[in-house]
């Protein structure tokens, strides 16, 4: 009798998780480089796409799996001493950091941008810059913990989820 309980609490209870539903996590983001497009993805389907800039060359933003650890509003810019909130403030508005390179969410991230004409080329010194609209979007959405996958990639995000 009792190897029947074990077994049924091991394997049929409804609390044994069944499956990895979302592979991905969820909700989850895919920046893909090579054109310049984010992806916010969540109930396993993608439900945004987003136009950013990255890396002056392609060594500068970091590729690879990361975990968002840091997310802030009118974040200050350290390399030249600019307050949140101010207008000349690069970082715009909201600043959500990944750990890249065991940088604990302080050196890259995704943030919006005092520049829109830059958006969607390659000018950044490797964070991953939005439109300020774009960014406030996703900062309510993106929590503590969510993954980020950044790529360099020719297929489309629909089958980099595959």
């Amino acid at each position: 009798m009792i190897n029947f309980k074990i077994v049924f609490l091991l394997f049929l209870s409804p609390l044994w998780p069944l499956g990895d539903a979302h592979a991905l996590g969820d909700p989850y983001v895919i920046v893909n480089k090579t054109n310049n497009k984010l992806a916010y993805i969540e109930d396993g389907k993608i439900q945004e796409v987003y136009k950013v800039a990255t890396g002056k060359s392609n060594e500068l933003t970091p590729e690879g799996e990361f975990t968002i650890t840091v997310k802030a509003v009118d974040p200050y810019y350290r390399k030249k001493d600019i307050p949140g909130g101010d207008k000349t403030n690069p970082l715009g508005t909201r600043w959500i950091g990944f750990d890249a390179n065991d940088t604990d969410g302080r050196t890259f991230g995704i943030h919006g941008n005092n520049n829109p004409e830059a958006i969607g080329r390659f000018v950044t010194a490797g964070c991953i810059r939005m439109y300020e609209k774009d960014v406030q979007a996703l900062y309510e959405k993106i929590k503590i913990g969510t993954k980020i996958k950044v790529i360099s990639s020719q297929k489309s995000f629909q089958d980099n989820l595959e």
